[in-house]
C-alpha cells in the first residue's frame, strides 16, 4: 500500500509556507518563501503551482502518494465551491475558481479555505482551544484574520465568509482598509500600520521583533507601544465577547510574539469594556501551535474532506 502524504500551504501577506504532512498530521518537512513577487493573480498562481511541483520533486514523491493539497488563503473563501471571493491585500482576485485552476494545473485533489479558519481548526483540535465549545481564534500579521468555533463546530456563515474580525469597524471614520472599507481593526493593528507607528515612536526604522525585545527589557516606549496595540485589539474583542459569550479567545500570528505586555493589555481592555458576565467567562490564550497552525489546519481539512 502506498504511503500517503498531505501538502499544506499557508499563504500570508509576507510569506508562503509549504509543508509535507503524514496522515497523522505530523509535519515531515517544510519551507517558506517570500510573497513579495506574488503581487497579482497570474504571478500568484504560477508561484503556488511552481512551489508545489518543486516540493513534490525535491522530496522524491510520486503524485499517487499525495492524498491532497490544502491551502489556507488570506481572504473570504467559498471552501465548498473552491472560490476565492477576493483578497484584501492582493490585487486582481474577484470570485476566482481557484480550486479548479489548481486541480487542472497540478492534477491533484485541492481543498481551499480561509487561512484563519485553518488556524482555528488546528488550535481547536490540538492546540490552545482544545476542549472548549465556543472559541474565537485570531491571526495577527500583515492582515488580521479570525475564525469561530460555535458549539464545537467551525462556523462559516451563509456564504462561508464568517469570522472576519479584522474587518470589524472601530470608528465612523478612519484609515482606509484593503477590504475597501475604512477604520477596520486591521487598519489599526495590521503589521504595516504598527511598524510605521513604532518607527515614528523610536525615530528610526525598527522591527516589531526588536520592539518586543525592548519591551522584555522594560523599555518604557516599547511597553507603551504594545499596551496601545493591546487596547485596540481588546476593544474589538470586547464586542465579540459580548456578542458571542465565548469560552476562549486564542491569539496567534507574529504580533502575538509581543508576549505578556500585549496580552495583559488585551485582558484589561476586555475587563473594562465587555459586559461582566461575558468578561468573567472568557479566557485569553496565546496560540499553541505557532507558525505551524495554518499548515496543520490545512492537513485536517484535506484529511476530513477527502477521506469522508
Amino acid at each position: 500500500m502506498v504511503k500517503k502524504f498531505i501538502i499544506g500551504i499557508d499563504l500570508g501577506g509576507t510569506n508562503l509556507k509549504c509543508a509535507l504532512l503524514d496522515t497523522n498530521l505530523k509535519i515531515r518537512a517544510k519551507n517558506s518563501f517570500s510573497t513579495r513577487s506574488f503581487n497579482n493573480k497570474p504571478k500568484l498562481i504560477v508561484g503556488i503551482v511552481g512551489i508545489i511541483n518543486s516540493f513534490i520533486f525535491n522530496h522524491g514523491l510520486a503524485r499517487s502518494s499525495i492524498l491532497g493539497v490544502g491551502l489556507g488563503l488570506p481572504g473570504p473563501i467559498d471552501t465548498f465551491g473552491g472560490i476565492v471571493h477576493f483578497f484584501p491585500n492582493i490585487k486582481g482576485w474577484n470570485n476566482v475558481g481557484f480550486k479548479k485552476i489548481l486541480e487542472k494545473k497540478l492534477k491533484l485533489p485541492i481543498v481551499i479555505d480561509n487561512d484563519a479558519n485553518l488556524m482555528t481548526l488546528a488550535e481547536h483540535r490540538c492546540g490552545a482551544a482544545a476542549g472548549y465549545k465556543n472559541a474565537l481564534c485570531l491571526t495577527l500579521g500583515t492582515g488580521v484574520g479570525g475564525g469561530l468555533i460555535i458549539n464545537g463546530v467551525l462556523f462559516r456563515g451563509a456564504d462561508n465568509a464568517a469570522g472576519e474580525i479584522g474587518h470589524l469597524p472601530l470608528n465612523e471614520n478612519g484609515p482606509p482598509c484593503g477590504c475597501g472599507s475604512r477604520a477596520c481593526l486591521e487598519s489599526y493593528i495590521g503589521n504595516n500600520t504598527i511598524i510605521k507607528e513604532a518607527s515614528k515612536l523610536f525615530g528610526r526604522q525598527i522591527s516589531l521583533e526588536e520592539v518586543s525585545r525592548l519591551a522584555g527589557h522594560n523599555n518604557a516606549k516599547a511597553i507603551k507601544f504594545w499596551s496601545k496595540v493591546g487596547q485596540r485589539l481588546g476593544l474589538a474583542l470586547s464586542g465579540a465577547v459580548n456578542l458571542l459569550n465565548l469560552d476562549v479567545v486564542v491569539i496567534g500570528g507574529g504580533v502575538a510574539g509581543a508576549g505578556n505586555i500585549l496580552f495583559k493589555s488585551v485582558k484589561q481592555a476586555i475587563w473594562q469594556r465587555a459586559m461582566s458576565v461575558q468578561a468573567k467567562r472568557v479566557k485569553i490564550f496565546k496560540a499553541k501551535l505557532g507558525v505551524d497552525a495554518g499548515l496543520i489546519g490545512a492537513g485536517y481539512l484535506v484529511k476530513e474532506r477527502l477521506l469522508k
